[in-house]
């Protein structure tokens, strides 16, 4: 009888509500019964796991979601984690791509206004410069009339597109959101639908280990992706409050050089969440197993990290090896390591180099050549400085090519033909040990 009546396992209150939805009011003797009690006691105070929620709704539970008929302590842990691993997916969602950035979203933001009056005044005090200059030259005709008809279109072009630039930056942030979102939850056979799916109906979906491998690696995800959100955040505020002077620029005349330059780095920014689509088609093929979508998160993280490595041309490399010298230097797990390092790979600071690690700028390098860009723009010749490692990458090259060198002395020495006998001596030959 007791397999049959989804009432069984309730008392109290309780049983009059699960009676009542189940029976279509049948159950007037339990409600009588129970009345003396809910007076006095909490008529959902012996309903264990979901069914309690029930009961607080005025729904009836079943017995498979408490007591002996289900899975009681072990079935609620299982479902603890579960909400467990959902939250920190929807926290690393969130942080990937959000909805809203730091950058200002209208151009009357009090931050932004600055660089925009900046921006307008510089605009327009190029404009008159050209226009004086036109005058100065008018003699050339033709040539300088074209001239200032360019710099009267691009000067007006250039001051529209200032208070542009934040809400176009807030739509595009938004769409990102909404398309990764999308990308990540819409489709069953991606990672993070993948792994809730897994959860619940896996093969080890039952075996402890692989749930604490699979929270372990989210909640690492969720370290990873909190250096993503804080680097494309300050990054997309810095180039968007970088807007006005760049777009000044183009008063001149139109050259475009530094625009597009700002343009590329600041999608490379809008876009970078999407790198993680590399790990969508494994996704698939690792349906039903947790310990292997453990492993495509690690696969995860190391894209991130990438991502904050080529995410901001500036600072991206430093703080990307500050991350890894970070993991290097708290722990010896070899797979830990090998994902930073991955994420990281060691580098030189200046240019790229046919062997051994990638050459990149330093900050200061980097943010000199940018810098000249946007002078050529204006007309100023930035003098290029003579590159050169510096002290600690030079180190490192030394250390890195010893044993290549060593083995390059050795072959010259080895394919050197001998000097012939007494040749060099000249008038001072050697002197002879004594004779004992």
């Amino acid at each position: 009888m007791a397999d049959k009546d989804p009432c069984a396992w309730i008392k109290g209150a309780a049983r009059a509500y699960c009676e009542q939805d189940n029976t279509g009011g049948g159950g007037a003797a339990g409600m009588t019964g129970g009345a003396g009690d809910a007076g006095r006691d909490d008529p959902c105070e012996h309903i264990l796991g979901e069914a309690h929620k029930y009961c607080m709704r005025g729904h009836g539970g079943s017995p498979g979601d408490s007591g002996p008929g289900g899975g009681g302590i072990t079935g609620g842990a299982a479902q603890h984690v579960r909400q467990l691993a959902d939250s920190l997916i929807t926290k690393l969602e969130s942080l990937l791509a959000p909805k809203h950035a730091w950058a200002p979203a209208k151009a009357d933001g009090w931050l932004y206004e600055q660089f925009l009056w900046l921006g307008q005044h510089l605009a327009v005090a190029i404009f008159f410069c050209v226009v004086v200059v036109c005058a100065l030259t008018a003699w050339q005709g033709a040539p300088r009339l074209k001239q200032m008809g360019a710099s009267t279109g691009w000067t007006l072009a250039a001051v529209a597109g200032m208070a542009s630039v934040p809400g176009a930056v807030m739509l595009l942030n938004r769409a990102v959101s909404t398309a990764f979102t999308a990308a990540f939850d819409s489709n069953e056979s991606t990672l993070f639908p993948v792994i809730r799916h897994d959860l619940k109906h896996g093969a080890d979906a039952g075996n402890p280990l692989a749930k604490l491998l699979i929270i372990a690696a989210l909640v690492v995800a969720l370290g990873f992706a909190t250096l993503v959100f804080m680097t494309r955040q300050l990054g997309i505020l810095v180039f968007v409050c970088m807007a006005p002077l760049v777009l000044a620029s183009v008063a001149r005349g139109g050259d475009t050089s530094a625009v597009k330059q700002w343009a590329q780095r600041l999608l490379g920014l809008m876009f970078a969440p999407f790198a993680l689509l590399v790990v969508s088609p494994f996704a698939k093929l690792a349906q039903g197993s947790l310990v292997v979508d453990s492993a495509l998160l690690v696969a995860a993280d190391a894209i991130m990290l990438r991502m904050i490595f080529h995410g901001v041309p500036y600072f991206g490399p430093k703080v990307a090896g500050a991350a890894r010298t970070f993991v290097e230097n708290r722990t010896s797990n070899p797979l830990a390591r090998a994902v930073v390092r991955a994420g990281s790979p060691d580098v030189y600071e200046r240019e790229n180099t046919p062997r051994g690690p990638r050459i990149v700028d330093t900050p200061g390098r980097a943010m000199s050549q940018d810098r000249g860009v946007l002078f050529a723009a204006y007309g100023v010749k930035q003098q290029q400085r003579p590159a050169r490692l510096t002290t600690e990458s030079a180190v490192a090259q030394a250390r890195h090519n010893a044993a290549r060198n060593a083995q390059l002395r050795q072959a010259r020495q080895a394919a050197r033909p001998p000097a012939p006998s007494g040749q060099g001596q000249g008038s001072n030959p050697a002197p002879q040990p004594p004779t004992p």
